[in-house]
């Protein structure tokens, strides 16, 4: 579905397992992120009211998504670490384009949040069939949909939005940079790491 160019190296939820509080405290700023760039995109692109209710409704999930992580973190009697730095999502950043059309900006922008839902999707996938947390794996596979379906739905805006632009093409960029980038991740037990 995602035509993600490098799968997750199934070792990583090792890692994953070797340090719950480490991937609950990432993965709930991971959240945070996803709903402060909805509504980065509300900010930026006001005028276009269907975008703007969706990312509202967008934002409203991940939100959800951070109590329920944050939720996961106090039942196992740990406490929210400090946010961490995401560098495979400052590395994805670095791809947007500058100095071109607000159009193909928030192309860029909705293409950039499909990646990051793309990935976070994947990974939850391969939680859910290698954890042993059994907690965790329903968890996990629950929001496996949602990411899903906040894929799919920014790439539809993309589309919507292209403004001539051949976003399976621009699409096909985003995925062959990431395959790049991702083959430096996988080493450390947070949600991109």
């Amino acid at each position: 579905m995602f035509r993600l160019k490098l799968p997750t190296d199934p070792r990583w939820v090792e890692l994953v397992e070797n340090n719950i509080p480490e991937i609950l405290t990432d993965h709930a700023y991971c959240e945070q992120k996803a709903a402060s760039n909805a509504i980065s995109i509300i900010v930026r692109f006001p005028e276009k009211s269907d975008l703007v209710t969706a990312m509202l409704e967008v934002a409203r999930e991940e939100l959800e998504h951070f109590q329920r992580v944050h939720q996961k973190i106090l039942d196992r009697g740990l406490i929210l670490g400090r946010e961490r730095k995401d560098d495979y999502v400052n590395l994805l950043m670095e791809f947007m384009r500058k100095g071109v059309t607000r159009e193909k900006q928030l192309v860029d922008r909705l293409l950039f949040a499909a990646m990051v839902e793309a990935r976070s999707c994947e990974r939850f996938k391969v939680l859910t069939e290698k954890i042993s947390d059994p907690d965790l794996k329903g968890f996990y596979e629950e929001l496996m949909v949602s990411e899903a379906n906040h894929y799919a739905l920014f790439l539809g805006f993309a589309r919507q939005y292209a403004a001539g632009e051949d976003v399976d093409q621009r699409w096909q960029e985003w995925l062959d940079y990431e395959g790049q980038i991702i083959a430096g991740f996988g080493k450390k037990e947070t949600m991109h790491g």
